[in-house]
């Protein structure tokens, strides 16, 4: 017997885009709506009799236009006559708008173009026009701005206003970005106690609503509040400041996400001034958050952890990753990414105030932010809560087979660089993580190379938990001198004698620019990431590739140099076997041989300079 299925009608198909879209919405200077009845000629266009299924026309034509196609759920929008139809009315928009996006949609399906020239991927759900509307308004960050506004703000509060502490001026900074995001009087001419209540007021009446949900967002304008300085009378500097802010807040504010956030710039570019905090932080270059996002495989549904957050470069990345998947910052995904899809710990009470700036910043003060001992029973707590739904039998249900099982994951990946010290409690803090997350959770923590063969706790780790891939990082990626791999774990399950995939990165394309770090001025990353992404992913295609037995090792390891010697070695050894013999002192000898060559030698000079003549041979 046949299955009957109840496509829904491309009137009921038009009339749910029409909310979703926002076309009936009341909006000054915009013609907006759907229907069938209604001609071009009546928008506007004389002389066309073509009726579009949606439109979205403002009075200013410089602005995007939008045209909505629709059909029911039982047409394949993936056929060109349907385009061809779109393509159709988009063109007539096109008479007198620069910029039109053409919607095709059937209820299930949605296709998007741009200005009738290519077809552009987007989130793969039906969106409010906003979203449509600014993949107009998209611009491409500039990095070099970035970097050196960075630079003239934090040597500003430094010399200027006599602000020594590196993170006051990050957390002063970060705070004057929070407030100008939410619309403060930031303007020159104004004095400094001024400026600074105006930052503050914003702070604070920002704060009110996400403080129902996170009240340790206090800390951030406590901190703010106790930063001094020693000079604040200095007009120019303020306007100054006032300035480079409005321009940061620019690009941070921009609708341009991929996955190189603005903040991420601007905290490597600050932190470039410190080498590690008195809490052992070590802050996570850009291009490597990147890397170990697309690592572990996380997606806009994944819930992500990171036990040691720093000023939430993990956490950002990932935001800004799984929004742009999820369709952009003004898709209906992008709110619930931002409320219940990001974690993180800190326990230094400046840095945690950071984060929480930095994610504010973003418009995200409800993200899950906790300041915590992570090496702590509460902070353990913490994580198996976020982790585990609480039902009437605590943190665990019973099965068919009256055996306990966890009802509800929560943390579905974890992206770490913890401290790196044993006396931080580096591996007890990877501990913790790894036995109370859920079962099969992929983990990845940065560590230093031989961390889990020079730490006794490193071999108890998989005992419970199986370390799936060690990736040796390029020499040069931390400035403090340290070697560093990315170790990927599985929790819960035991390593047993699984070996370990190894591998080396030597190189990351990044190259040293005076005052600034290091950089990607020639954008060679992307490809050495893509590159590796895939070697990883399939286990092989790389000299490098090693596979370890955890009984022998837990890093990956350098091959050995070959043993040479020089024909000029052989010589001076021998010769200096002959002295040891015969009873000379080498070093004695050799400043009597220099002395005799130097001081018997001939000296002459002529128009290109003075010529040395020891024993023959002449040197310039």
């Amino acid at each position: 017997m046949a299955k009957f299925i109840n496509y829904r009608t491309e009137d009921e198909v038009r009339d749910e885009a029409k909310t979703i879209l926002g076309f009936d919405d009341k909006e000054a200077k915009v013609k907006q709506g759907t229907g069938q009845i209604t001609t071009f000629n009546q928008l506007g266009f004389k002389g066309v009799n073509d009726k579009p299924d949606g439109w979205y026309l403002p009075h200013d034509l410089n602005s995007p236009a939008i045209i909505l196609e629709t059909k029911s759920e039982a047409e394949d929008i993936t056929l060109q006559k349907w385009a061809d139809e779109l393509a159709k009315n988009c063109k007539i928009v096109l008479t007198k708008y620069k910029y039109v996006i053409g919607i095709l949609y059937n209820g299930i399906n949605v296709r998007v173009f741009k200005n009738n020239e290519e077809e552009y991927a987007t989130a793969s759900e039906l969106q409010d026009k906003k979203y449509y509307l600014s993949l107009f308004t998209q611009n491409a960050i500039d990095k070099q701005k970035i970097y050196a506004l960075t630079k003239r703000i934090n040597d500003c509060l430094h010399t200027e206003f006599g602000i020594k502490n590196l993170y006051h001026r990050m957390i002063f900074t970060a705070c004057a970005l929070v407030a100008k995001r939410y619309s403060a009087m930031l303007i020159k001419g104004m004095d400094f106690t001024l400026m600074k209540n105006s930052i503050l007021s914003t702070l604070s009446k920002s704060l009110e609503e996400s403080k129902k949900q996170n009240l340790k967002l206090d800390l951030l304008t406590e901190v703010y509040s106790e930063i001094k300085m020693n000079n604040t009378s200095n007009q120019e500097a303020i306007d100054n400041f006032i300035e480079w802010i409005t321009e940061i807040s620019e690009c941070v504010n921009s609708d341009y996400w991929n996955g190189e956030d603005v903040m991420g710039i601007f905290f490597n570019e600050f932190n470039r001034y410190k080498k590690k905090s008195e809490s052992g932080q070590v802050f996570t270059p850009d291009h490597i958050t990147s890397f170990m996002y697309r690592l572990i495989d996380v997606n806009k549904n994944d819930r992500i952890l990171d036990a040691a957050c720093g000023s939430g470069a993990f956490l950002i990345k990932s935001m800004c990753n799984m929004i742009k998947e999820a369709g952009g910052i003004n898709s209906k995904k992008a709110k619930t990414i931002k409320e219940v899809q990001l974690y993180g710990i800190e326990l230094d009470r400046e840095i945690f105030a950071l984060a929480c700036a930095n994610m504010l910043i973003h418009k995200d003060g409800k993200t899950n932010l906790e300041q915590l001992d992570s090496r702590s029973s509460e902070a353990c707590y913490w994580i198996k809560s976020k982790s585990y739904k609480t039902s009437s039998n605590g943190e665990f249900i019973k099965d068919s087979n009256d055996n306990l099982i966890l009802k509800n994951n929560y943390i579905s990946k974890v992206l770490m660089n913890p401290p790196f010290e044993s006396k931080y409690g580096c591996l007890t803090i990877v501990d913790n993580v790894l036995n109370n997350v859920p079962r099969n959770t992929k983990c990845a923590f940065i560590l230093p190379d031989k961390k889990l063969e020079k730490d006794r706790k490193g071999k108890g780790l998989l005992t419970n938990n199986t370390l799936e891939k060690i990736i040796k990082l390029p020499e040069k990626v931390f400035s403090e001198g340290v070697t560093t791999s990315i170790f990927i774990f599985t929790a819960g399950i035991p390593q047993k004698d699984k070996e370990v995939f190894a591998c080396y990165i030597e190189d990351d394309g990044l190259e040293t620019v005076k005052n600034q770090g290091r950089q990607d001025i020639k954008d060679r990353w992307q490809e050495i990431e893509n590159r590796w992404v895939e070697i990883i992913r399939k286990q092989s295609g790389d000299s490098t590739i090693q596979w370890i037995k955890p009984s022998e090792h837990l890093s990956y390891q350098m091959p050995e140099k070959p043993f040479e010697i020089s024909e000029e070695d052989f010589k001076k050894t021998a010769m200096d076997y002959i002295c040891f013999k015969q009873g000379i002192d080498v070093k004695e000898l050799s400043e009597k041989l220099l002395h005799s060559a130097l001081y018997s030698s001939e000296v002459s000079s002529d128009d290109t300079g003075i010529n040395i003549k020891i024993g023959g041979i002449v040197n310039d």
